[in-house]
């Protein structure tokens, strides 16, 4: 099979792709032959050796990929070959074929393809696990979204319209804010163009947001704080400005609200049956026509540096996919 490498740490540019063994499970894996595989900031990270895991070299990217079993580890029971499924793999999926432990990998929807599929996994799960079980959105209440027109960003404003929330959506131009528009945002905010802690004042009428669902980091990462409401909760979900920011600890205090981490990786490992349920409404949701996973970008698997590059540079709306088959 073909596989994207990464041999030493680097940029995007120094992967290659190259033929290697087919692979066999382990006991408790299943063989996934690749379709499709979602890109995701952190393949920029771990290909540079900045992110939290370092797999031993050589390796390929790619944390999530959709596609069908070729082969069930011996104490596998809940799959067998030639199903259709989706995975979190930690990476790995930039190739025609991917191991994965089998608590990793759910069944697609009958009517979801693999393009989507792959789409879907990461940023509908973090971004559910975010505001359901972090963030405790409840219906009425305000959620901003800050880089709301990426991956994890639509899929934000998506699923804080289906839990019944006030949605506000800012990102950095108007092509953006026309996509988190699309995809249902009530309010938009061009935080190039306009003041982030005028606007939410205005539109929260002084009250300030209830939370805060930031993938983004850097200087808007206070000031968003400051105009958080009594008892908010701010998520921190990522740093895709590439600057992680720092808070003065009077404010959380001042304000009477929290900073909350997000991993929704750890999360899926550690609570399993919390990650299958938010799931089974993430794909009740997509059968309803709430979700509509945005992918505006595919690549063929030999050009797998150039969609992580595209996502890392942030020249990226919405999902990028890279295709094998």
């Amino acid at each position: 099979m073909k596989a994207v490498l990464c041999k030493a740490f680097g940029p995007a540019e120094t992967l290659v792709l190259e033929e290697v063994a087919n692979l066999e499970p382990k006991k408790t894996e299943v063989v996934l032959d690749v379709h499709a595989a979602g890109v995701n900031f952190p393949d920029s990270l771990i290909i540079e050796g900045k992110y939290q895991f370092k797999p031993p070299f050589p390796f390929s990217p790619g944390g999530e990929a959709a596609g069908v079993i070729s082969a069930v580890g011996e104490k596998v029971s809940q799959f067998k070959v030639g199903d259709r499924v989706m995975a979190l793999t930690g990476w790995g999926s930039f190739a025609e074929q991917v191991a994965v432990p089998a608590y990793n990998v759910l069944p697609m929807p009958p009517s979801m393809d693999f393009t989507t599929a792959a789409a879907f996994s990461m940023t509908y799960g973090t971004s559910m696990h975010a505001l359901k079980q972090r963030g405790n959105l409840q219906a009425g209440e305000t959620l901003l979204v800050l880089g709301a027109s990426g991956g994890v960003g639509l899929a934000a404003v998506e699923i804080g319209k289906a839990m019944g929330a006030t949605v506000i959506a800012a990102a950095s131009s108007a092509e953006k804010l026309a996509v988190a528009k699309a995809a249902g945002a009530d309010h938009l905010i061009n935080y190039s163009e306009q003041s982030l802690k005028d606007e939410l004042k205005t539109l929260t009428k002084g009250q300030g947001v209830d939370v805060i669902y930031d993938p983004v980091g850097g200087p808007l990462f206070e000031e968003a704080f400051r105009s958080i409401a009594w008892n908010g909760r701010m998520l921190v979900i990522g740093f895709a400005s590439g600057e992680i920011p720092a808070l003065p600890a009077n404010l959380p205090l001042l304000k009477g609200a929290a900073l909350i981490g997000v991993f929704w990786g750890a999360f899926a490992q550690r609570q399993p049956q919390d990650n299958v349920a938010n799931f089974q409404q993430l794909f009740a949701w997509y059968g309803e026509g709430k979700l509509r996973p945005l992918v505006s970008q595919t690549f063929p698997l030999e050009k797998a540096g150039d969609a992580i590059d595209t996502l890392a540079k942030r020249k990226a709306v919405g999902k990028v996919v890279v295709t094998t088959r």
